[in-house]
C-alpha cells in the first residue's frame, strides 16, 4: 500500500499511515474497533499526556530512566499540548475495557516525538510507560481528567449560576406571585424567595461535588497490573502525584488502597451520582422557568424570557423558551450517562474494572454539558427575564387560597367554605370573606395582604 510504513509489535508487522505518530498497537486498535467513530474525550487525552509527563519526571528522579530520556518525553508532552493533539489519538471509545489501546496510543505518539527530540530511540513501553500499567494509568487518568474538569469547568459555571441567581433575586424582591403546589394555586411567595430557593439548590450541589474532590484526587498510580506495584519503584506513586500536582496546580495524592482504585470505579460512580443530582436541580429550575414563562396569553405569563430566535417555522411571532429546553435535555442526558456509569462500575471483575473508557467518556461528557448549560441558563434565561407585574397581581387578587391566613381567626372549615364560594363565583376572596365573616374590609386587607403573607407566621 502507498503512503504507509511497516511497524512491528509483539504480534508482528503491521502497515501504519506513513505520517502517523503512533505505531502498530494503535493501528491494531483502529482496525479492531470501528464501532462509533467517537474518540476518547479531549480532556481525557490531555490528562493522559500530563500523566505521562509527570511519570517521566518521577522516573528521572528515581533513576529509572535517564535524564535525557525524561526530558525528551516531557518535551514531547509539552509539544502535544501546544498543538492539535487529538489528531494523533484515533482510537474508538468502545475498545478494550482497560483502556490499554488508549494508553499505548499515548505511549507510541510520545515515544515518536521524544525520539525526534533526543536523536535516539525512546521506547513506548520501556521508557514512556516505565513504572506504569494500563491498569493503573487509565483509572488515574479518569480521576485526573474529571478533577480538572470539575475545577476548571463545572464548579466555576455553577458558582456563576449562583451569583446570577442571587443578583436577580435582589432585583425582583419587590414582586409577589402566587405560589403553587401540585401545579395548583397556593399561598403567595416573593419572586426573590423562588430564586433564592434555586440558588440554595445549586449551592448544595457545589458543596456535595467539592466534598468528593479529595477522593477524586486520590490516584491509583503505582499499583501497576493488579495493585501490587510490580515493576514500579516503591516511591514512584508519591513522586508521580507530586509532579502531577506541580503540572496541573491541583493537589493529587497517592491512593490509600491501590487494589480498590484499580479493581473498582466507586469514586467515579459517586461523582456521577452527584452530577445526576445536580442535573435534577437544573431540570427543576429549567422547568419552573418554562412554566412561569408559558403563554403569554393562555399560560401563566408571569415572566418573559429573552427572545433568542423564532419559535416556529409556520406560526409567525412565536418565541419559545429555548435555553430552559436545552438545559432540560442536558439534564436528561446526564441522568442517562449516570445509568451507564453505574452499569460500568459494577464491572470491576476481581482486580480490574473492564469498562473504563465508557466511564471516562460519560463522566467527562456530563461535566462538560452541565458546565455549558449552567452558564447559558444563567446568562440567557435568568439574568435577562422580565417580570409581568400585571399578571402577578391579577392572579393574586383572585386567589382564594389566601383565605388560609384567616384559619386562626375563623377556623379551617369556615375558611374552606369561603374559598369554595370564591372559586365558584369567580370573585376576589376579600369580597366573599367580607360577606361571610364579622371582619371589616380594613382588617381583611391587612390579613390578606400578599406581601405580609410571604413572611410566614401568624
Amino acid at each position: 500500500m502507498s503512503n504507509t510504513r511497516i511497524e512491528r509489535d509483539s504480534m508482528g508487522e503491521l502497515q501504519v499511515p506513513e505520517a502517523a505518530l503512533y505505531g502498530a498497537q494503535t493501528q491494531r486498535a483502529v482496525d479492531n474497533f470501528p464501532i462509533s467513530q467517537q474518540r476518547m474525550p479531549t480532556q481525557f487525552i490531555r490528562a493522559l499526556v500530563l500523566a505521562k509527563a509527570a511519570a517521566a519526571k518521577a522516573n528521572v528522579e528515581l533513576e529509572q530512566i535517564s535524564a535525557a530520556q525524561g526530558d525528551a518525553i516531557v518535551q514531547a508532552c509539552q509539544q502535544l499540548l501546544r498543538e492539535d493533539f487529538m489528531q494523533h489519538f484515533p482510537v474508538d471509545i468502545f475498545q478494550t475495557g482497560s483502556g490499554t489501546s488508549s494508553n499505548m496510543n499515548a505511549n507510541e505518539v510520545i515515544a515518536t516525538l521524544a525520539t525526534r527530540h533526543l536523536g535516539e530511540t525512546v521506547n513506548p513501553n520501556d521508557h514512556v510507560n516505565c513504572g506504569q500499567s494500563s491498569n493503573d494509568i487509565i483509572p488515574t487518568t479518569i480521576h485526573v481528567s474529571a478533577a480538572l474538569a470539575l475545577h476548571e469547568q463545572l464548579l466555576p459555571a455553577l458558582e456563576h449560576l449562583v451569583q446570577v441567581l442571587d443578583r436577580k433575586a435582589e432585583q425582583v424582591h419587590a414582586y409577589v406571585k402566587t405560589g403553587r403546589t401540585h401545579l395548583m394555586d397556593a399561598m403567595p411567595v416573593r419572586l426573590s424567595q423562588v430564586l433564592n430557593g434555586w440558588s440554595a439548590q445549586i449551592r448544595a450541589n457545589i458543596g456535595h461535588l467539592r466534598g468528593l474532590l479529595p477522593s477524586l484526587q486520590a490516584l491509583a498510580q503505582g499499583g501497576t497490573a493488579v495493585g501490587t506495584g510490580i515493576n514500579a519503584h516503591p516511591q514512584f506513586a508519591g513522586r508521580f502525584s507530586h509532579q502531577l500536582s506541580l503540572l496541573t496546580g491541583v493537589e493529587f495524592t497517592q491512593g490509600e488502597n491501590l487494589f480498590a482504585l484499580i479493581g473498582s470505579q466507586d469514586t467515579a460512580v459517586a461523582v456521577s451520582g452527584q452530577l445526576k443530582g445536580t442535573a435534577v436541580s437544573l431540570m427543576k429550575i429549567a422547568n419552573d422557568l418554562r412554566w412561569m414563562n408559558s403563554g403569554p396569553l393562555a399560560g401563566l405569563g408571569e415572566i418573559e424570557l429573552e427572545g433568542l430566535q423564532p419559535g416556529s417555522s409556520i406560526m409567525p411571532g412565536k418565541v419559545n423558551p429555548v435555553i430552559p429546553e436545552a438545559t432540560a435535555m442536558v439534564a436528561a442526558q446526564v441522568i442517562g450517562n449516570d445509568t451507564t456509569i453505574a452499569v460500568a462500575g459494577q464491572s470491576g471483575n476481581f482486580e480490574l474494572n473492564v469498562m473504563l473508557p465508557i466511564i471516562a467518556q460519560n463522566l467527562l461528557s456530563s461535566i462538560e454539558l452541565m458546565a455549558n448549560a449552567s452558564r447559558l441558563l444563567a446568562d440567557k434565561a435568568i439574568a435577562s427575564f422580565k417580570v409581568n407585574e400585571a399578571k402577578l397581581k391579577e392572579a393574586l387578587s383572585r386567589n382564594p387560597i389566601l383565605v388560609t391566613a384567616l384559619n386562626p381567626i375563623i377556623g379551617y372549615l369556615k375558611a374552606a367554605e369561603i374559598a369554595k364560594t370564591a372559586y365558584k363565583e369567580g370573585r376576589p376572596i376579600i369580597d366573599v370573606a367580607l360577606e361571610h365573616t364579622d371582619l371589616s374590609r380594613s382588617q381583611l386587607e391587612t390579613l390578606l395582604d400578599p406581601e405580609k403573607l410571604t413572611a410566614g407566621g401568624i
